[in-house]
This record gives structure tokens, sequence and C-alpha cells, in this order.
């Protein structure tokens, strides 16, 4: 066992585990995030996707010792209360159907947007590639994606937060 330091969401965890431990554990299982979630196990289908410094990685291969950088799940985008652009697109183009494979589809686009805030189709496309849904709804994931690109999905945040008050 060994003691490392996670940068996790803005805040830093010590967690005492076995260094090969998969990051996805420790980030379910020691620090109780719900997010990232167990698919294949062999990096895959993409649900447990996590961002470490800008690069969506699978979690479920990455060992906690190979985890250096900075950490965001799923549970870090929202700010303050306030969804972030690309969950509230989501929510717009009602993407998730069962939503299992979700984590993975929003921490890829996140990624991708970050990189290339205005991408193509093709580039969205190949940006999703290896992000499986087993619900296909992979139309309203780009059609998502696109909203975002559109500044559409930031309006419509503002104004959930407006009648939130």
């Amino acid at each position: 066992m060994s003691v490392f330091s996670l940068r996790v969401n803005g805040a830093t965890h010590e967690v005492d585990v076995d260094p090969s431990t998969p990051l996805l554990y420790v980030l379910r299982n020691d620090l109780g995030l719900r997010g990232p979630r167990f698919g294949c196990g062999l990096a895959q289908c993409g649900a447990c996707t996590v961002i470490i410094d800008g690069v969506a990685m699978r979690s479920c291969i990455t060992p906690v010792s190979g985890a250096t950088g900075a950490i965001t799940t799923l549970e870090g985008l929202a700010k303050n209360g306030k969804l972030d652009p690309l969950q509230q697109a989501w929510i717009d183009e009602q993407v998730p159907q069962c939503g299992y494979c979700q984590n993975g589809q929003i921490m890829t686009a996140k990624a991708l947007l970050d990189r290339n805030p205005n991408p193509t189709d093709a580039e969205i496309r190949e940006g999703m590639e290896g992000a499986l849904c087993r619900c296909m709804t992979y139309y309203r994931i780009q059609a998502a994606i696109k909203r975002v690109v559109r500044g559409t999905a930031t309006a419509n945040v503002e104004k959930a937060a407006e009648e939130a008050v």
C-alpha cells in the first residue's frame, strides 16, 4: 500500500491504496464519485472516462500511481450549482436513454471541445470515436455537441439559473 495525493475536481485527496489499483476504483470506492462507471474494464467502451490534465483518459486501466495530473470527473463540470453548457446541451437534446454511457460521452465531448471549440461534424465523429453507446444515441450526442459550439446551450444554462432564483 502507498499513499497517493490526487487532485480531483479541484480538491486534494489522500488515498492509501496499492499503486496498481485502477483510478476508477479509487474514484468510486474511496472518493464516492459516481460519474465514472465500470463498463468493460478494457478501455474500449469509455464509460469510465475522466479528464486528466485536459486529456480524456480511461480510468479503468489507469493505475492510481499514474494519475499525477489534475483529474476532472463528471461531478466536476458543474460550477456553483450551474451546469456546464455541455451538460445542459445533453438535457436540451434529450441525449440519454439508459444513461449508462453518458459519463464517457460527456467527458469525451468535453475534452474534444476544450482542444477544438469549433469542430466540424467529421471532427466530432472522430473525436467521439470509441465512446460507445448501446442505445445508439449518436445523432443526439452530435446534436448536443453542436449546440454547445453554436452557444445555445450556454443561453439555456443562464435561463435555467434565472428561473431557479
